[in-house]
């Protein structure tokens, strides 16, 4: 009976418009959270191990100070200023190694060798999820961080003039490098193992353990003025960085600040996106529930009779109930499914932009929609409830 009553004073224009207006609100939602985390990799993509919002610092090397002795370093003093920024989070010094380094490995019958340097910074700026960035006194293997570059060098160039094999990074990370350590007459061999690639950092990291205890074992004892700085920001995008720089001649590594800017912009948009998105279905959702109260108005009287009858506010309300969490359940099965549509269209584009880029999973999508169609159905069923308790408590 109920349900014939439904049917009877359905406004199928009103649902429609309620349709359509959620739909939209949900794609808009849905395709911002999901193409923010397929395009976010493509910024941060192979430094995984670091913190997102960092800059490398060098001082500005000049004529005049290479003739003169002096070395492009950085003070105390220095060190502090920087810490006592308002965009500076944490500050953190290259360690450079006081030994001497060298590495080899032997590939299709030949011996490789090169003399090569470390360098390690503080283990806060390196993601503490990498596996094996750890050492003890006693232990033969290094972790090794190398730019990514060195190996498309290796790859692109030597490889290629000496008819070498290629190297992928997975093949690398399997092959153990022989490393011989010297300094303050004593030698250490030990085994070096590369556990990460980067495309920030221009320098081969080590643990921060293993540069103390080499420095100590095989370095001059003495303390040596970092020549770079790694500084965690706030805000890549912050004018005060740049100008701070600019005034103390300072210099950033590659475009570290215009990546920082761009992962920033690219947040701002979605961010916008959202809003107008969820705005988009607030006001959808006031809409269905107009619709339905006109619904309940329209029937009142015969509400009221079927209250008087015996019939329970629950079961009046269920009808109303069901109505609104079956066009939620559609409107949330249909965003899905354009949002899916839509994702193979631009991966497919960013895929023909980035040639080794990985696509993620639909899952923040998926999870989106059920949490938006949970709250927005419960807050549905209540309001319907507590309008037929209404009509109950008048009768």
């Amino acid at each position: 009976m109920i349900w014939k009553l439904l049917r009877q004073h359905i406004s199928v224009a009103q649902l429609a418009g309620f349709f359509l207006a959620n739909l939209c609100g949900m794609v808009i939602v849905l395709l911002g959270i999901q193409f923010y985390k397929d395009v976010l990799p493509v910024f941060t993509q192979g430094d995984s191990f670091m913190k997102k919002d960092y800059v490398i610092v060098s001082k500005q090397v000049s004529t005049l100070g290479s003739l003169v002795g002096k070395g492009g370093t950085f003070s105390r003093a220095d060190i502090a200023d920087m810490e006592s920024q308002p965009f500076a989070k944490r500050t953190g010094a290259f360690t450079p190694a006081q030994f001497q380094v060298s590495a080899g490995m032997g590939m299709a019958g030949m011996q490789l060798s090169t003399a090569m340097f470390f360098e390690s910074v503080p283990d806060e700026f390196v993601d503490v999820r990498l596996e094996g960035w750890t050492f003890r006194e006693g232990q033969t293997e290094i972790p090794i961080i190398i730019p990514r570059n060195y190996l498309n060098l290796y790859n692109f160039g030597f490889a290629q003039s000496r008819n070498l094999p290629q190297l992928s990074e997975g093949v690398m990370g399997m092959m153990t490098l022989d490393v011989r350590l010297s300094g303050r007459g004593r030698t250490e061999r030990m085994k070096g193992r590369i556990v990460g690639f980067s495309n920030r950092l221009n320098t081969i990291l080590v643990p921060q353990a293993f540069m103390e205890w080499a420095n100590a074992t095989l370095g001059d004892g003495g303390e040596t003025a970092p020549s770079r700085l790694i500084v965690e920001v706030d805000n890549p995008a912050d004018d005060r960085i740049a100008k701070y720089f600019k005034q103390k001649g300072y210099e950033t590594e590659g475009d570290k600040l215009d990546a920082g800017k761009t992962t920033w912009f690219l947040k701002m948009v979605v961010g916008i996106v959202l809003t107008v998105g969820l705005i988009i279905s607030v006001l959808s959702f006031y809409l269905l529930m107009l619709s339905i109260y006109l619904l309940l108005q329209k029937n009142t009287k015969k509400l009221e009779n079927l209250l008087m009858i015996g019939f329970s506010p629950a079961a009046v309300a269920r009808p109303y109930q069901a109505l609104t969490v079956g066009l939620n359940a559609a409107v949330a099965a249909m965003g899905v499914l354009l949002v899916w549509m839509a994702r193979d269209a631009y991966l497919d584009m960013l895929q023909r932009m980035v040639p080794d880029f990985q696509a993620g999973s639909l899952l923040p999508t998926l999870l989106t929609a059920g949490g938006l169609f949970l709250l927005v159905s419960v807050l549905n069923v209540l309001a319907v409830r507590r309008k037929v308790e209404s009509i109950w408590r008048k009768k």
